[in-house]
């Protein structure tokens, strides 16, 4: 059996995209998957299973999520191995930009063209950048940024399907589950 972590976009914005940890685990276990187990209250959670797909988790993730919620839920899914990798980039991208005022990881479903992150590149200003790592884009703010938005470079929106936690997040879930 396999480990992978899914990172749920789009849940608990509000009164009506409410999903609850609990019910998050009840469903990946309804969904076939075992030994569910979740971290905060933002969608992360980890199970095992057999399958090797991750498209195809994915998929059965989404629809398990759907028929529960009411509602579309977009999973991310990487294996341990892909999500260690991940905090691994962000522990060495927080190295080397000391002082940030934030650091969003942006996990994706799938990695973006290299005309896309071209112009992602191209989105870097006085407020920070983002970097691209395979299926991660960190967005790394500098201090002066202070509008509150996870996307103040405007280039989350070339990313494609995915959501976004804080380097925080990150680091506690690679700590706990990898």
């Amino acid at each position: 059996m396999a480990t992978y972590l899914a990172f749920l976009r789009a849940i608990n914005l509000g009164a009506k995209r409410v999903f609850p940890k609990d019910d998050i685990r009840r469903v990946v276990e309804q969904a076939g998957f075992a030994d569910a187990a979740t971290h905060i209250n933002t969608g992360n959670v980890r199970f095992t299973t057999s399958m090797r797909s991750r498209s195809r988790i994915e998929e059965r993730l989404e629809r398990a999520f759907a028929a529960d919620r009411g509602f579309e839920v977009p999973a991310i899914v990487f294996s341990r191995d892909e999500f260690r990798e991940v905090a691994a980039a962000a522990r060495e991208l927080a190295a080397s930009h000391p002082g940030l005022a934030r650091h969003y990881v942006y996990l994706m479903k799938e990695a973006p063209s290299a005309a896309t992150i071209a112009a992602i590149g191209a989105t870097a200003s006085h407020l920070g950048e983002m970097v691209v790592r395979g299926r991660s884009a960190h967005a790394l703010l500098r201090p002066g940024y202070e509008d509150g938005s996870v996307d103040a470079l405007g280039a989350a929106k070339l990313l494609g399907v995915g959501t976004n936690r804080n380097a925080s997040v990150v680091a506690a879930v690679a700590e706990r589950w990898c």
